[in-house]
């Protein structure tokens, strides 16, 4: 300390704040608190953790069985399209050949578009379409021997070979509507059987075109 200088001022009182205990500046705020943990689910989804946080659950533990999933939808467009497809005139080429494709290649890779899927080993995958009316009808079936159901498998091909069907009409009928993509039917794992129960066009899974 040079002379002349006078010495700074030390609180020695043990409660004063200091660093980040301190006041801010006049004119800037506090720094906001962190978010408040989430509630746990109240609605029992395995996909939450205590704190509410999405998780992959483990299915570790679970036996493997035999897994099977139905799945269907529709493209709706113009009759003169669905002739068309029917016909094989569409230029981009086989419409329903290339959408099934695409539905069996959905099936195989849903854990890599479905965040929490488990990668599972499919053994089979089947895609129909059918073209009836003003529509194309799909139903996929996916088969696996595993601790996972497929059900997620199914929908995924149905949805890929919906938008693939919309993908190679586009040119001529911009107004399709993808419709009607739900689960008929699952089978295997600790829940059992579960089909879908509508009257009309859904039996045991299968649509049947109008």
């Amino acid at each position: 300390m040079t002379r002349g200088q006078k010495p700074r001022s030390c609180s020695t009182d043990p409660g004063a704040p200091r660093g980040k205990d301190r006041d801010p500046p006049a004119g800037k705020s506090a720094p906001p608190e962190p978010p408040a943990p989430q509630a746990a689910s109240t609605f029992g989804l395995s996909h939450f953790d205590e704190s509410g946080a999405a998780r992959m659950v483990d299915v570790g533990a679970k036996p493997e069985t035999e897994r099977v999933a139905i799945a269907s939808g529709m493209v709706v467009m113009e009759i003169a399209t669905a002739n068309a497809v029917r016909a094989g005139t569409i230029g981009k080429g086989d419409v329903l050949g290339v959408a099934r494709i695409a539905g069996i290649q959905a099936a195989k890779r849903t854990s890599d578009i479905i965040p929490l899927c488990h990668p599972l080993r499919l053994t089979g995958v089947d895609v129909d379409l059918r073209v009836a009316n003003n529509a194309v009808y799909i139903m996929a079936t996916v088969r696996a021997f595993d601790r996972s159901g497929v059900e997620m498998e199914a929908l995924a091909a149905v949805s890929a070979a919906a938008l693939t069907i919309y993908d190679m009409c586009k040119a001529i009928d911009r107004g399709m509507v993808i419709s009607e993509i739900r689960l008929d039917e699952k089978r295997g794992g600790k829940s059992g059987t579960w089909k879908r129960a509508l009257p009309g066009n859904l039996v045991a899974g299968k649509r049947r075109a109008p």
